[in-house]
């Protein structure tokens, strides 16, 4: 952004430049245009010529007469004519003086004005920079930001005040947004919760009928999976912005603990877990980054193949925290990866899968984006899926503002700490 910057004010100061030179140029040229006229509008005054001696006596010191010098053009019309070469020459130097110096004179202002030119572009270029600043501040999620330029009311100020008035109904909107989501959290998750209670209610009676209890058991499946794709919407629609109050968090310590407690359903699932955890802090949302993890390692899971292996590898690769998660399975084409982090989007058919909602790969790339992560995913050759993200080190990124505040979470833990 500084080098763009400068660039603009380098054009703006070779544009006024170049119109400095430009204009003092034509000023030395219709100088020299009227200049040139004038002299060639001076006639010789040909009493003078005609009136001068013949002969031109020489008294030397010693007062002895000597004999007058005889005039070299005795014919008059010499004597014009040798004038008008006088003339001619003097014309040809006083113009080619006034060329000479009015270039060196140019070339020098021509510097000083391009001095100036730069102070006056810098100038002129300081409202924008003053914008582009409390941009940036904006793009990472500090919605309260405001220019405030002051100064004349022209179009510079009419711009900082539109972008401030932009920035204030966006403010607005992501407030409305996210009372929208907390309501929206609530409304729908208390039915699902009243339904799942009564169920359990109707079943925990002990004469109830086998095809009774057969049918509360499927209807607390798909109240399971309605409260879970809920979930999942409510958590996508939150992880698409930025992150509001970042911590330094303890990677590898998130990923070893999601690793330990997933064990359990590998194992069931005849799913051997193969980590390779080194130290490693990245800057973000400790619960989203715990949400990320918990995911990529549950589909590993979920769809593998029997006595498969799923590998994760938390490490710091060239200047970046990668979190590597690679799994066995089925043989997958390279133009399906990318449907697989869209909403809803499967490899197997949506209905008869029960074990998720269909949206936590697009949770996966929401909650990359929101940190500023890069995530990539290649099939494998004997089947599977390799999926790397990139999250930058939070050494690099302790000094980017994703928010204006850090808060604690129930109080700092291993995962989570105050960046410094």
């Amino acid at each position: 952004m500084n080098r763009r910057r400068r660039t603009v004010r380098a054009k703006l100061t070779a544009l006024y430049g170049l119109l400095f030179l430009l204009i003092g140029a034509v000023l030395l040229g219709i100088t020299a245009i009227l200049l040139n006229e004038r002299l060639n509008d001076q006639a010789i005054n040909t009493g003078i010529v005609y009136s001068a001696p013949a002969t031109q006596a020489i008294a030397p010191d010693d007062g002895t007469a000597v004999r007058g010098t005889p005039d070299p053009f005795p014919d008059a019309a010499e004597r014009l004519q040798f004038a008008e070469k006088l003339q001619a020459d003097f014309r040809e130097r006083t113009m080619a003086s006034l060329l000479q110096q009015g270039t060196l004179a140019l070339s020098a202002v021509g510097v000083v004005g391009v001095w100036l030119a730069w102070g006056v572009a810098g100038r002129t270029l300081r409202p924008l920079q003053q914008i582009t600043t409390t941009a940036q501040r904006v793009a990472h999620g500090n919605l309260h930001e405001r220019i405030g330029l002051d100064g004349p009311h022209d179009e510079l100020r009419d711009l900082a005040d539109t972008f401030d008035d932009m920035l204030s109904r966006l403010d607005a909107a992501f407030h409305s947004q996210k009372r929208f989501v907390a309501n929206a959290s609530h409304e729908l998750r208390t039915p699902l919760s009243i339904n799942r209670t009564l169920i359990e209610v109707a079943l925990s009676h002990p004469d109830v009928p086998d095809q009774t209890v057969r049918l509360g058991t499927q209807l607390l499946d798909v109240n399971n999976r309605h409260e879970r794709l809920i979930e999942g919407l409510l958590l996508l629609a939150t992880s698409e912005h930025e992150i509001a109050d970042p911590t330094i968090v303890r990677l590898d310590q998130v990923t070893q603990r999601l690793i330990t407690a997933g064990r359990p359903a590998a194992g069931s699932a005849g799913v051997e877990i193969r980590p390779v955890i080194e130290p490693a802090r990245v800057i973000g949302d400790a619960v989203l980054l715990e949400r990320l993890i918990q995911n990529l390692l549950t589909n590993a899971v979920n769809y593998n193949i029997a006595c498969g292996v799923v590998g994760i590898r938390c490490e710091e690769l060239d200047g970046t925290v990668a979190l590597t998660i690679w799994n066995t399975g089925p043989l997958i084409d390279d133009h399906e990866i990318d449907g697989l982090y869209e909403p809803f989007r499967r490899l197997t058919d949506r209905i008869d899968s029960v074990r998720g909602s269909g949206l936590g790969l697009s949770i996966v790339r929401s909650i990359a984006a929101a940190h500023h992560a890069r995530i990539t995913t290649t099939a494998r050759r004997d089947g599977g899926l390799e999926t790397t993200v990139r999250f930058p080190p939070a050494d690099a990124t302790a000094g980017l503002t994703m928010g204006s505040r850090t808060r604690r979470r129930g109080g700092v833990d291993a995962e989570g700490e105050r960046p410094t």
